[in-house]
């Protein structure tokens, strides 16, 4: 029977083996979570002290077996185009009255285009995930810089706003990729011990491209004029496409631990082999009670990547892809048998080990008549075994081959299944939650950028354009330290949470840091508005809004890393999910009224209510924290998405 508790997080009274749930740390068990006996050891990092997660395969074109380096330039490559491309939202931020003269529109309108934008992303998030998904991540984060440089050039040239409202919104479906799928690319290069971390300088890119391209935009519209601007953009584009290219090959490898069409023949076999051994049932065979099933054990792959040859011999396809998985409990023993001993004991073909499972978990009724009349009903006469070969060396693919575009169909799923899956996660509350926690931390930040123009060009500051983009610099600041906090200290306590709790890795673990978000993140809006309403300096709403990059950027790097961590299987289609619901129901539903607000209610009034939305929001992480592992397991139980795989 499981613990009660686990460090306040509530435990299952049936099971321990709850998805997300892993062994972190090897202080006292050498084995992962949910398994009572493994002959073989796992993969672990140089120092011994941390179990690989997820475990690599031994072939180099693994992403988690490439060279450091190797993964931290298509990190950084991704993260410096998701800057420029995180910082198009409030790319215009001081521009806003010149943009309004040169079309004859009013601010709120302008202040659309935003919106619209955003609306572009939610859109190019739900196209881009399943296409990523069938087609691999490679050609979709090309494509996606290819139409981002296009419409920056359409916005550049427009000579209507119905033209520039057009452009936005392609734009925005060109950026899409650049939100909707690094996250999900961090996790397919990177263990889950380095997750957090590499997911904070995602963050600290995405955030400082929202902070310090307005500062730079502002500069350059002040020296030239705002369409200039997109010029500029273009042209950087043209080199991150260079940088994609050559830096970021497709990041796929097929993990899978089983065929998904119908159970193992290792569970089958298995199943039956421990029935007989403990029931003295007895095979019978007319011509010698030593002969054996032989497999053929020296049939090895070359690899699971994207291209790779199966394995044309279904029982033996089945038994080399079967791992131990974390949801079913497996012990494995050795059994040598009277009946079954080979009278060649060095004949490599022998098997000479079985494996059993948990009575509870199988029907063994109907696993024994398949093992009677499919496994075990051979021809007589001994079959042919060939010998035993070393295996192939194994070698990575060559840099040319890497840079191929398009390697394939990946996954043999319906597109319009993938696509309905990141709706589908909005039944899963640990998902939920992320959505809403990086919806505000995002959105914060883009309220404030149509907010800054009125009220720092405006009485009593009547700052240039320049000067207003130099407030940035303030949560730019915010957002380096935050990113520090929230990946370097976030592993820190969950490591030593992880300690305590006997080497078991909770996500919940992660959630501690909805403290500091909360309490920073509303102090920072409530002071941002209430300065700027009383006229104070100029410096102490420009603090009060680097507080507010600083805990954006804390609930940001929590949100993805708790959203990950606890359904890494759905990585992908949660971080569509979480940037559908920052970019539509956040993004493009604030523009439409906020700058009414403000003009009607004023600044202290409207941000003491969003402060007070913020905090209201993150005190459902309290219960999140004490029952998430029974959520986690309730959603399992439920397999809402498996209807959709």
């Amino acid at each position: 029977m499981p613990k009660r508790w686990s460090l306040g997080v509530l435990e299952d009274p049936d099971t321990e083996e709850v998805p997300g749930t892993v062994r972190l740390l090897s202080s006292t068990r050498q084995e992962p979570l949910g398994f009572e006996t493994v002959k073989s050891e796992e993969k672990r990092t140089p120092d011994g002290k941390i179990i690989l997660n997820p475990q690599p395969d031994d072939h180099p074109d693994d992403p988690l077996n490439w060279a450091t380096w190797k993964r931290d330039a298509a990190l950084l490559s991704l993260g410096w185009h998701c800057l420029v491309g995180g910082g198009q939202t409030p790319i215009l931020a001081a521009g806003f009255n010149d943009v309004a003269k040169t079309f004859g529109v009013t601010i709120p309108e302008v202040a659309l285009t935003t919106g619209l934008y955003m609306m572009g992303m939610g859109i190019g998030c739900l196209i881009s995930s399943p296409t990523a998904i069938i087609f691999g991540k490679r050609p979709v984060y090309l494509f996606g810089v290819v139409l981002f440089l296009a419409s920056s050039i359409w916005c550049a040239a427009s000579q209507s706003y119905g033209s520039l409202v057009a452009g936005r919104i392609i734009m925005g479906i060109g950026v899409a990729p650049c939100e909707a799928l690094p996250s999900a690319t961090i996790a397919e290069i990177f263990f889950l011990h380095e997750r957090a971390y590499r997911v904070g300088v995602y963050t600290l890119l995405l955030l400082g491209g929202k902070n310090l391209v307005p500062l730079v935009s502002a500069a350059i519209i002040q020296a030239l004029n705002w369409r200039w601007v997109f010029w500029i953009v273009a042209i950087i584009v043209g080199f991150n496409l260079f940088l994609l290219f050559v830096f970021v090959p497709e990041t796929f490898w097929n993990r899978t631990p089983r065929p998904k069409t119908r159970p193992s023949v290792l569970r089958r076999v298995s199943s039956s082999l421990f029935s007989h051994t403990h029931s003295g049932l007895k095979i019978k065979h007319s011509k010698s009670r030593s002969r054996r099933t032989s497999l053929d054990r020296n049939k090895a792959t070359d690899g699971n990547a994207a291209g790779s040859e199966p394995v044309n011999d279904p029982v033996v396809a089945d038994i080399d892809t079967v791992r131990p998985t974390d949801t079913r409990r497996a012990h494995f023993e050795q059994a040598e048998s009277e009946e079954s001993k080979p009278e060649n004991p060095e004949d490599p073909s022998t098997a000479g080990e079985i494996y059993r499972l948990n009575a509870g978990k199988s029907s063994r009724a109907s696993l024994d008549e398949y093992i009677r009349t499919a496994r075990f009903s051979r021809p007589e006469e001994k079959e042919p075994t060939e010998p035993a070969q070393p295996p192939a060396p194994l070698h990575p693919k060559p840099f040319i081959q890497s840079l191929k575009v398009y390697n394939g169909i990946l996954r043999n799923e319906s597109w319009i299944k993938a696509a309905v899956r990141p709706i589908i996660l909005f039944s899963y509350p640990a998902i939920l939650w992320s959505t809403v926690v990086y919806s505000f931390s995002i959105g914060w930040l883009i309220v404030l950028s149509e907010t800054v123009a009125r009220i720092y060009q405006e009485d009593p500051y009547n700052f240039s354009h320049l000067a207003t983009g130099l407030v940035y610099i303030s949560p730019f600041i915010g957002g380096i330290i935050g990113t520090a906090v929230a990946g370097k200290v976030s592993d820190i306590i969950v490591r030593a949470m992880s300690r305590r709790n006997g080497g078991i890795y909770e996500p919940e673990f992660r959630l501690v840091m909805g403290i500091p978000v909360a309490i920073t993140t509303a102090i920072g809006l409530m002071g941002f508005g209430w300065s700027a309403q009383e006229h104070d300096n100029w410096i102490v709403p420009t603090v009060f809004f680097g507080l507010i990059s600083f805990g954006c950027s804390l609930g940001s790097t929590t949100a993805i890393t708790f959203c990950v961590d606890s359904y890494r299987q759905y990585a992908g289609e949660a971080l569509v999910t979480l940037n559908f619901s920052k970019n539509v129901f956040h993004g493009l539903l604030f523009s439409v009224f906020f700058n009414r607000w403000l003009e009607g209610d004023g600044s202290k009034t409207v941000f003491i209510a969003l402060g007070a939305l913020h905090i209201g929001a993150l005190l459902f992480t309290i219960p999140l924290y004490i029952y998430g592992k029974r959520l986690r397991l309730w959603t399992h139980k439920r397999v809402l998405m498996q209807a959709w795989t």
